[in-house]
């Protein structure tokens, strides 16, 4: 019934939302072949959207309404209470201007004992929908419904547009994403964390930015070299990671480190593909050097053009710690680098729909000690790193093997 008047609501204001409700999309999903091929959809007992629980979600592209008061006016007419939870606007924040404009980021529409919670996505500039944290201020009604119930809003998420299908179910017509399954694992993967503009600020302070023609060239070279890297592994499903010193300068400058000299990205070796070289090699990039194998310590370098290399190290997962090979190529030298575990977030850097480790800090932390934030540009690869450790040597009859130069 809630259902019904809240879809009545927007689509006499032409608003077009779309359900991102988890718990009925399960439902849709299971059925989702008879649902396809019936647009006007069975019509048996309500299945879907009449299962008890406190809310229904849906969500709005911001850029496809205006007129919010007169939707209001609407609601209020057919007896819904509503809230609007605003928060600042990240896609206007930088190094310069921490704007502080804020934006709508959550509607909630109480009727009796349902509410529509509705989710804003707004476009942000790597081509991606993102929405914000649900935080409410001192002054809003912390009864109004059973926050912590809600699905969206604990954190920000970041989701691929998604393509929307017009459907049927329970006698009303609704947009749903039209592959339900897919968009539900995302959302499962959708955890986005804002990179720290405040904190970099304040590091530039300390230590003024290098602006010089190089400085500003080699990010120029490495932005575009990332966005390459970026769309070889996603054409090939491979979930990478910024790792190292562009982790490193993500987290710490909201930029690439000038004197940095490479990108580095992070694969989990149970989803390395043998695709991935020629894939690289077909993007114009030459393989470098590989190091190691698939089951022990792996790592390829490849390189870009202009003089930027790319540097991938695959992560191997044992118990309680995640670690990554390193090789010595004269001398054989096997090197272990040890991570505490860590989860992918989202986040978004040079304009790009990237992930880094959730536990940045730790991450971060591991890799470069307790001074991360003071600039270190002699970095010596093999004694340098905190959480290096020595890992034996290649056996000689396996050189050719796992010291492949070119």
């Amino acid at each position: 019934h809630v259902v019904r008047k809240f879809l009545g609501a927007i689509s006499s204001h032409n608003i077009p939302v779309y359900l991102i409700d988890p718990f009925v999309l399960e439902l849709i999903d299971k059925d989702i072949e008879q649902i396809r091929s019936s647009p006007d959809g069975p019509i048996p007992e309500c299945k879907y959207f009449c299962a008890p629980r406190d809310f229904t979600t849906f969500a709005l592209l911001d850029k496809m309404w205006k007129h919010e008061a007169s939707l209001f006016r609407t609601a209020e007419k057919m007896g819904f209470q509503w809230l609007k939870i605003i928060n600042k606007d990240p896609r206007l924040d930088g190094i310069d201007d921490l704007s502080g404009i804020e934006i709508p980021l959550h509607y909630i529409f109480k009727l009796a004992s349902h509410a529509i919670h509705l989710v804003v996505f707004y476009e942000r500039s790597g081509n991606y929908l993102w929405h914000g944290p649900l935080r409410l201020k001192q002054r809003l009604d912390r009864k109004f419904v059973p926050f912590r119930k809600l699905h969206f809003g604990r954190y920000p998420g970041a989701y691929e547009k998604p393509e929307l299908l017009l459907v049927s179910i329970d006698d009303l017509k609704v947009q749903i994403p039209k592959n339900p399954s897919s968009f539900l694992e995302e959302m499962s993967q959708s955890r986005f964390l804002e990179c720290r503009y405040r904190e970099a600020r304040a590091f530039f302070q300390l230590y003024p930015d290098d602006v010089s023609l190089d400085a500003v060239d080699f990010r120029k070279k490495a932005k575009s070299l990332l966005h390459l890297a970026a769309s070889t592994l996603n054409s090939l499903g491979v979930k990478f990671w910024l790792s190292s010193g562009t982790c490193l300068g993500w987290y710490r400058q909201c930029n690439v480190i000038p004197y940095s000299k490479d990108v580095d990205l992070g694969i989990f070796i149970r989803d390395y593909k043998p695709d991935i070289i020629p894939a690289f090699q077909k993007a114009g990039l030459l393989l470098k050097h590989k190091f190691g194998k698939v089951e022990d310590s792996l790592e390829l370098s490849f390189q870009g053009k202009d003089d930027v290399k790319l540097d991938i190290f695959f992560f191997y997962e044992e118990d309680d710690y995640i670690w990554n090979g390193g090789t010595q190529a004269k001398s054989g030298k096997k090197f272990k680098y040890i991570f505490p575990k860590f989860t992918l977030c989202w986040t978004e850097f040079v304009e790009l729909k990237v992930h880094v480790p959730c536990e940045t800090l730790q991450y971060v932390e591991a890799n470069y000690g307790p001074d991360w934030k003071i600039p270190v540009k002699l970095w010596d690869w093999k004694s340098s790193p905190s959480n290096v450790q020595h890992n034996g040597v290649w056996p000689v009859d396996e050189w050719d093997n796992v010291i492949q130069i070119y």
